[in-house]
Order: C-alpha cells, then structure tokens, then sequence
C-alpha cells in the first residue's frame, strides 16, 4: 500500500511540474544585444495560452512587406494589465518594440505595443528574464 502511495505522489508531483519545466527564460530564445522597433498591419492575432501571439506586415525601404511574429506574455497577464482581445482588430497600424530571436528569424519577444488610440502598453512575460522585466 505504502509502494502504492508512493508512485501516486511521485505522478501527481510530476505532473504539476512538467507545466513549469517547459516554460522558457527570454534568454533561451531571444537576445537583449538586439533590440528591434518596427510599425505595421495587424495581419493575425492568436490570443491564447501560454503566450499570446501578433503577427505583423512591415513594409521596408523599398515597399515589399514581410511578416513579423511577435510573442506576448499570457492572455490573463495582458487582461490585467488592460489588453483586450478586441483592442487589435485586423488592419490597425500598431508599433511594436522588443527583442529579437537568437535563430534569426522574423520573431520578437514583444515589451510593448503603441496602438493607434495613443496608448502604449507593456506586453511581455514576468519573471522571464527580458530586458526591463518588471519581476
């Protein structure tokens, strides 16, 4: 019975840390030496857990537009910091700053995002290690 015991306890203490284990520090993936800010056309919005995610068309120097995927900190965190799901309707120009990803690819870790009513607000994760991270 004690065996029993045991491997119950041993199942449900992995369990609630596989969640925790899988969660990824800003330094896994993005880096601090390479800030990025940028303005586009919201082309999607995928709110959902465990990062909410932008994706942006930016047109360079020349006209030809490429598209940037941005990652935010969770939906709840954004509730509460007062970002609603219907504060990005497909279209609006919006201006995002963040960091780069490590890989080179057309991805950022997002800190902010000014949208067009004027309001600039903080989008990233706590706790990941990011470049100003309030902690």
């Amino acid at each position: 019975m004690n065996r029993y015991k045991l491997l119950l306890l041993g199942a449900v203490v992995s369990a609630i840390a596989a969640p925790a284990y899988a969660h990824h520090s800003f330094a896994a993936e993005y880096d601090a030496s390479k800030p990025i800010s940028f303005s586009g056309k919201l082309a999607k919005l995928s709110w959902v857990n465990p990062h909410g995610w932008i994706y942006v068309d930016v047109a360079d120097n020349t006209g030809k537009s490429s598209r940037w995927a941005v990652e935010f900190g969770s939906p709840n965190a954004l509730l509460r910091r007062g970002l609603r799901e219907t504060d990005f309707p497909l279209g609006i120009t919006l201006t995002v700053s963040g960091y780069r990803a490590k890989d080179g690819s057309q991805t950022i870790n997002g800190t902010s995002v000014k949208l067009p009513d004027g309001r600039t607000l903080f989008t990233g994760s706590v706790g990941t290690g990011a470049p100003g991270d309030p902690q």
